[in-house]
């Protein structure tokens, strides 16, 4: 069964660090296993990075939060 995800994250590198630029993203992600709780974000990461064609180092994962 696929777990859902609410993530906040950003793709490249901000021009400023206190800038919302356009490369900043929210949504909801669906995957097809938990994440580990430890900050195992690696599958959500490459799955943001195989949707944006990027490799999955040019995403940051700022927040991400399970949906119940």
């Amino acid at each position: 069964m696929a777990t859902k995800y609410y993530t906040h994250f950003v793709t490249g590198v901000p021009r400023a660090p206190s800038a919302i630029s356009s490369n900043e993203w929210s949504g909801v992600v669906e995957l097809r296993h938990p994440l580990d709780s430890g900050g195992g974000t690696r599958e959500l990461r490459s799955l943001l990075a195989q949707s944006f064609d990027l490799d999955s180092e040019e995403i940051k994962i700022l927040h991400w939060a399970r949906l119940h």
